[in-house]
């Protein structure tokens, strides 16, 4: 068989583009491709939610991928331990209560969770804008190329309709933090966007699922955006916090979706 350069140029584009303009309408957009919104993507296609996660780096995983300090293992408490069952990622037992896994295997299984179930993700794209009408919800996310943002290019962007938003840009809280600076009167939690604590994996962990919450009409924080959010401490190298906070967004989204 002899290829035809013309014939993958046009498969590429024309299915690139048919599959992004039927996801300029959906019912949960995702920003940040960390492990939090994977998870999440991966319970709400599963409950048959039009789900995308859009992230502007051009690999998926966020910070699992260097799992401590660039030794490639996360480690997991009991709590979260079935949500490695739940993507069949392999673990062992460190010691009572502590299960470690690897980073590079994990973050592989939490993508294919993610696009098995449903889900559809768009790396290379940034988030710099929300769109809220007139019942001050959030309806939509104003979007352009990661590499023009990254670049400050003066290219405008283009827009995408949804039902919800979840927020899980991680120290950033960049979606809450853009809401807060531009709506007057915005407030997200007691005291804005405030950046999270110094690191205290125990209270971090712990109090995650809290901060994991619709923090402003149509807009759900979920993993280490959570708590940033509401100023709580980082938590390290343990992923469980980050994966049960995604599960749980999903579950807001689901009830908030009446799915």
């Amino acid at each position: 068989m002899e290829l035809d350069e013309l014939v993958i140029t046009r498969a590429i584009v024309e299915e690139y583009s048919k599959t992004f303009l039927d996801y300029t309408d959906v019912d949960v957009a995702l920003v940040g491709g960390g492990p939090a919104n994977l998870v999440a993507a991966r319970y709400l296609a599963d409950a048959g939610v039009k789900t995308v996660i859009f992230e502007k780096k051009l690999s998926i995983g966020g910070g699992m991928w260097g799992g401590g300090m660039m030794f490639p293992r996360i480690v997991v408490q009991e709590d979260a331990k079935h949500i490695l069952d739940d993507f069949g990622i392999n673990y062992h037992e460190y010691e009572k209560g502590y299960y470690v896994a690897s980073s590079i295997e994990s973050v592989g299984r939490l993508i294919t969770g993610a696009t098995s179930a449903g889900a559809e993700i768009f790396n290379l794209i940034d988030v710099e804008d929300v769109m809220i009408r007139e019942n001050d919800a959030v309806c939509g996310l104003v979007i352009n190329w990661g590499p023009v943002s990254m670049n400050r290019l003066h290219v405008d962007p283009l827009s995408i309709r949804a039902k919800v938003v979840i927020d899980g840009t991680g120290h950033d809280a960049a979606v809450c933090s853009t809401v807060q600076r531009k709506v007057p009167g915005a407030q997200l939690g007691e005291l804005g966007v405030v950046g999270e604590k110094p690191m205290w994996a125990e209270v971090g962990e712990r109090i995650l699922m809290e901060t994991t919450k619709e923090v402003y009409p149509g807009l759900i924080v979920t993993g280490m955006a959570a708590n940033a959010v509401a100023g709580a401490p980082r938590m390290g190298p343990i992923f469980g916090g980050m994966m049960l906070s995604g599960k749980k967004a999903a579950e807001i989204a689901i009830e908030k979706l009446g799915k």
